[in-house]
């Protein structure tokens, strides 16, 4: 079994499907050919070996690092070019913190002072 994702003329994730053979084009055949379904259809890998990330309906595909990218949360954060994700500026200071776009900064949940 692999998953294929239906992109549109924007490059954006529109549907995730699986599909019974895990070679790329026999799968992208099958759901063409066999299924009668329109559009571009990418091989998908929840591991990320196929093109970087998991594709997720709303993420978008960079065709040329050939890489579903995640939908960007936060405008300050950047992309990571070498696991196509997007990274906060600076990391976390550690478990228990969650990104405040307003302020651009980390925001304790479990302080309690």
């Amino acid at each position: 079994m692999a998953h294929f994702a239906e992109i549109n003329d924007k490059n954006i994730v529109v549907r995730v499907l699986v599909v019974p053979d895990e070679q790329e084009h026999r799968g992208a055949d099958y759901l063409v050919g066999d299924l009668y379904m329109t559009g571009i259809w990418l091989q998908t890998s929840r591991s990320g070996k196929i093109r970087k990330n998991f594709a997720h309906v709303g993420d978008s595909y960079d065709p040329n690092r050939d890489a579903f990218i995640p939908y960007k949360e936060f405008a300050s954060w950047v992309l990571d070019e070498e696991t196509c994700r997007w990274v906060p500026p600076f990391p976390s200071p550690s478990e228990g913190y969650v990104w405040d776009e307003t302020v651009k900064q980390w925001i304790c949940t479990v302080c309690t002072d």
